[in-house]
């Protein structure tokens, strides 16, 4: 990740005050950033399946649970949902 940039937002105060129980005074911009650049890969994939399935079959059951292993690093998994 590049340089860092101080914003302001909004959080409902239940949420932020249990992430913070979790990560500690020092961790909590830590914790959002990962949070935050785990919903951008999520949206780019939503983006590559809807294109993909823009030109091809629709995915099965199968291969979307393989893609949900290897996502997870669980490669034993995926490769018997593939198979």
């Amino acid at each position: 990740m590049s340089g860092s940039k101080k914003y302001s937002i909004s959080l409902p105060e239940d949420l932020a005050e249990t992430v913070r129980s979790h990560v500690g005074p020092g961790g909590f911009s830590a914790y959002v950033a990962e949070a935050l650049d785990q919903r951008v890969a999520m949206d780019k994939l939503r983006e590559i399946v809807t294109d993909f399935e823009t030109d091809h079959e629709e995915l099965t059951r199968a291969e979307v649970e393989a893609a949900r292993a290897l996502l997870r690093h669980d490669h034993r998994r995926a490769g018997e949902n593939a198979a």
